[in-house]
């Protein structure tokens, strides 16, 4: 069974079709790469599996639930690009805290391994520098034991070397059985991460493979001038149709 899947899923607002007919499946210990132009649809597309949103119509599940389940909801994590946690709290309290809401999290000392927060468990929130701060944000994300991960842009305004600690941080997670969907604008690192990479545009799934087939299906050895060929081919053909 997929950890998570989309079948022939639409959502409509009013008059403007966000996803038209989508398929996506992410199988155990897989990481996926869901990649896009801005308004291609990969927004509407987590917040459905996310239980945020009802599809217009097909089939959204988590685990063979559907994603606004209890179960579904206590068997995922979520680093967003929009997060927000208090300042005034130390990196263990907040995971303590945030660990609270589960019915197995992990142990406090795994998961402060995990994110590589050993060292920093009792300093402010507040004090701590970006890419800190986006390390206790994925441990938040992985304290409940979750089976999947949803990543939205885990390392935008990261330097090189925090964004390299963090890849090899939902790298651990994956080896460990774990699924992730991640979305993000540098195909670097998509192209690092990913098992498989689902390219969407148009709320369509346009193109679907490893990065390497993707790079093949674009023509090019880089996957930027593959995922640039692939969406402006299908511009051609719907102006075209």
């Amino acid at each position: 069974m997929p950890v998570a899947e989309l079948h022939a899923v639409t959502k409509n607002y009013g008059a403007i079709a966000a996803l038209r007919g989508i398929d996506l499946t992410i199988e155990p210990g897989e990481v996926v790469s869901l990649l896009g132009p801005n308004g291609a649809g990969k927004t509407t597309a987590v917040r459905i599996l996310l239980g945020l949103v009802q599809p217009t119509s097909g089939r959204a599940e988590i685990f063979g639930h559907p994603p606004a389940s209890q179960y579904a909801r206590l068997r995922r994590g979520a680093q967003l690009q929009v997060a927000r946690v208090p300042e005034t709290l130390r990196v263990r309290e907040h995971i303590q805290l945030f660990s609270s809401y589960y019915e197995k999290p992990l142990p406090l000392e795994e998961t402060l391994a995990a994110a590589g927060l050993g060292s920093i468990r009792n300093r402010f929130f507040g004090e701590l520098s970006g890419g800190q701060k986006q390390r206790v944000l994925f441990a938040l994300a992985i304290c409940g034991n979750p089976g999947l991960l949803f990543l939205d842009e885990p390392t935008v305004g990261l330097d090189v070397e925090a964004r390299r600690a963090l890849w090899a941080r939902i790298r651990g997670f994956a080896q460990r059985g774990g699924s992730v969907l991640l979305t993000t604008h540098y195909l670097d690192e998509a192209d690092a991460l990913s098992h498989r990479i689902a390219v969407i545009h148009r709320g369509k799934i346009v193109a679907q493979g490893t990065p390497a087939e993707i790079k093949q299906r674009g023509a090019s050895e880089g996957l930027e001038d593959a995922f640039l060929a692939i969406t402006g081919n299908q511009d051609a053909v719907e102006e075209v149709a």
